[in-house]
């Protein structure tokens, strides 16, 4: 779901000029190392890092332009991400190379792609439309994504590799347009190892999200066939423009996507927000909005008229879920404002192939892919199932199982928790285990503050 988006229309202060920035304080906080990855695009962050970096290109059949980023390990068995809204495929490996799932699975032995859906900031291209003056090229959600983009993608991918199936993995909107996908065109079920969604969004009803509200009479105000907020540096600018500032974004974005401080990168939450927004169609997120309060998983509702007139009915009919025969491993968390507990499990008992349900404790959203401790939890797991499951599930069934498991991840930190309202003299920004990655690029440079700016919140 789209926890960008919803910062963005909550906190009407942002300018995309920038205009009020006070200096200083971001290159006073945070390393310089991390302040340059804040403005790479994905190629160059693969480059700085050592890593190959290749850009390729598939078009849709309904004519849109997609690319994809690769790090390339020809011969090897390719994997497909696929990021959320306002994301793109810069998400996977923004934490660095000892944290990014995205350099997890190329360490691992595969051949990885990520794929950026249309309208983000990689994928504006259109056989014949412009994006900045034609409105019809804005006329998608999400289900154009799962119908159009997705299958491209594969195809693209399997072609260029050489193999039959791939594995696949979807965090938040690259969730739901899979579930699109393989029920709406089921026969994309059989080129899939495994699907691993990273928390699955399809049912919204317990979208526990306070500001949604405000959110929902923002966006209807706009209509539903245009840019919503397109890539730009606002975040980073306005966020670290100061201590308070980012005390205040903090508190939005917790309240989007649920807080869980344990797992939350302060230290590099820098490069976040200079990736952020990534771009996408509002007709994207009133889809979501739609589904939460018809609690359904349905096609967009264009109203009575307009509905009788695509769908033959009144309402918008529903994904046929139980059409989705590919393997599919569920990772969501306890603390998700976004994708509920309640309705992971609603989800899990309507898929026929449900073959890891994990539920960990106290994560929000982002925590699956861009928390402190994913690289020793989460990434282990997610790389045996997959394992297991691309051998075609044979062997011992130890390596996966369909019933619920929850964990709790114990922290390797030795950092003293900050209670509300208390402040540390000697505390850094944040917490930096896990991410060891920034050290190798700059060993000696120190994270320079006498208070945490968030040590409050």
């Amino acid at each position: 779901m789209p926890h960008a988006i919803c910062i963005l229309v909550v906190l009407g202060i942002y300018t995309l000029d920038g205009s009020g920035v006070l200096g200083g304080f971001m290159e006073n906080t945070y390393p310089a190392s991390v302040i340059e990855d804040a403005h790479l695009n994905t190629i160059q962050l693969l480059e700085k890092y050592k890593h190959p970096a290749e850009t390729h290109q598939v078009t849709t059949d309904d004519k849109y332009i997609l690319t994809l980023h690769r790090i390339a390990r020809p011969g090897a068995k390719p994997v497909l991400l696929v990021h959320g809204l306002e994301d793109t495929s810069s998400t996977w490996i923004v934490m660095g190379p000892e944290s990014g799932l995205g350099y997890f699975l190329y360490a691992n032995g595969y051949d990885v792609w990520m794929g950026n859906v249309r309208g983000n900031r990689y994928s504006k291209g259109h056989v014949k439309l412009n994006p900045n003056t034609d409105k019809s090229y804005w006329s998608f959600s999400w289900h154009e994504i799962g119908m159009y983009d997705l299958p491209a993608m594969i195809d693209g991918v399997l072609q260029k590799t050489g193999y039959q199936k791939l594995s696949y993995f979807g965090h938040s909107q690259g969730t739901t347009s899979f579930f699109v996908m393989a029920s709406s065109r089921p026969e994309y079920n059989a080129k899939i190892h495994l699907m691993s969604a990273l928390a699955p969004v399809a049912f919204m009803k317990h979208m526990k999200a306070p500001l949604m509200g405000i959110a929902r009479m923002g966006m209807n105000m706009f209509g539903d066939n245009f840019e919503l907020f397109p890539h730009s540096e606002v975040f980073l600018n306005q966020c670290l423009s100061s201590a308070a500032m980012l005390k205040t974004c903090m508190r939005f974005y917790w309240q989007i996507v649920g807080k869980n401080r344990e797992e939350q990168n302060m230290t590099m939450f820098p490069v976040v927000l200079g990736h952020l927004p990534g771009g996408c169609n509002i007709k994207q997120a009133l889809h979501y909005l739609q589904m939460q309060k018809s609690d359904r998983f349905c096609q967009y509702d264009y109203e009575s008229k307009e509905n009788q007139r695509l769908y033959g009915r009144s309402t918008p009919p529903d994904y046929r879920l139980e059409r989705i025969k590919a393997p599919v491993a569920l990772y969501y968390g306890s603390n998700d404002y976004l994708s509920a507990v309640e309705d992971v499990h609603r989800l899990a008992k309507v898929l026929p192939n449900v073959v890891e349900n994990h539920l960990y404790r106290k994560w929000n959203h982002m925590d699956m892919i861009w928390g402190i401790s994913a690289r020793r939890s989460i990434q282990p797991r997610i790389l045996q199932v997959m394992q297991y499951w691309e051998t075609g599930g044979g062997g011992t069934k130890d390596g996966t199982t369909g019933s619920p498991v929850e964990e709790d991840v114990p922290q390797l930190t030795t950092e003293t928790p900050i209670e509300e309202g208390t402040t540390q003299g000697d505390e850094k920004i944040g917490n930096v285990q896990g991410n060891e990655e920034q050290g190798h690029a700059e060993e000696t440079e120190q994270v320079q503050v006498t208070t945490s700016p968030t040590s409050e919140l």
